[in-house]
């Protein structure tokens, strides 16, 4: 019965937290759909309307820079080890699904659905409705952001259009093909100077195992308004050269 009302204390003492959580900045991830679609999984499009050759949302989500373990009370109640099975080594690196309850509705970002289709599209095979994976980001993120629905759409729109990465890249000579590839730090380099700001990169693998530049990990202010340099690295899974194959 004790170690019961110690879990249910903990679950109390976690859901308060959350619901009060407090996060260091937001990443803005943009993916290009060439290396989304050019993987053994392949990729589909949203209503059979392939999307633009530009890179795309993937989302804007909260986080921390540095990981949070849960101390104090729960510890002290739970122990160590029942401590670290329940809540995790690291503990959190990011708040997530803070409201569960917070469905999005498509009234409230009607405004936006024309730009969202043409920013912040679905590539994935499983669920081929853009309001969906829109719903799912703001479920899983956005209910963190300390901000509305529409404002965390419009903000993370805004965001996107004061910077065009796929334009930044092809005038610093990187632009798509089927066979070039391109320094990763020239990469890095081209995004830091033309928008002012250090970026984290994330590469995977096409069908043949070679590396290419998938997304890019843009660091905002916590008001969702700004760019920031990112606080913290990342694992890029790149290598030192890098495709950015044709979509």
């Amino acid at each position: 019965m004790k170690l019961v009302i110690a879990f249910l204390v903990l679950f109390s003492l976690l859901a308060v937290s959350s619901a009060a959580e407090k996060f260091d900045f937001f990443y803005l991830v943009q993916q290009w759909p060439g290396s989304f679609c050019d993987t053994r999984q392949g990729c589909c499009f949203p209503d059979d309307t392939k999307p633009a050759a530009a890179f795309g949302i993937h989302g804007l989500w909260p986080n921390y820079a540095k990981c949070r373990g849960r101390q104090g009370l729960a510890r002290a109640m739970l122990g160590d080890d029942a401590f670290l099975s329940t809540v995790g080594r690291r503990g959190k690196c990011w708040p997530e699904y803070c409201d569960d309850g917070n469905e999005l509705s498509p009234w409230e970002i009607r405004d936006l659905v024309a730009s969202l289709d043409r920013s912040w599209p679905t590539l994935s095979c499983k669920n081929r409705r853009s309001f969906e994976f829109w719903s799912y980001e703001w479920k899983k993120h956005g209910t963190c952001s300390n901000l509305e629905p529409h404002d965390y759409f419009a903000r993370t729109l805004a965001l996107k259009a004061k910077h065009d990465l796929a334009a930044i890249l092809a005038d610093a000579g990187i632009v798509p093909s089927d066979t070039e590839t391109y320094p990763v730090s020239s990469v890095r380099d081209a995004i830091a100077q033309g928008t002012g700001f250090v970026a984290n990169l994330e590469c995977n693998r096409d069908a043949d195992g070679e590396a290419q530049l998938f997304q890019v990990y843009q660091c905002v202010d916590r008001d969702a308004k700004d760019l920031i340099d990112c606080p913290l690295a990342m694992p890029t899974k790149c290598t030192d050269r890098v495709k950015l194959p044709v979509f």
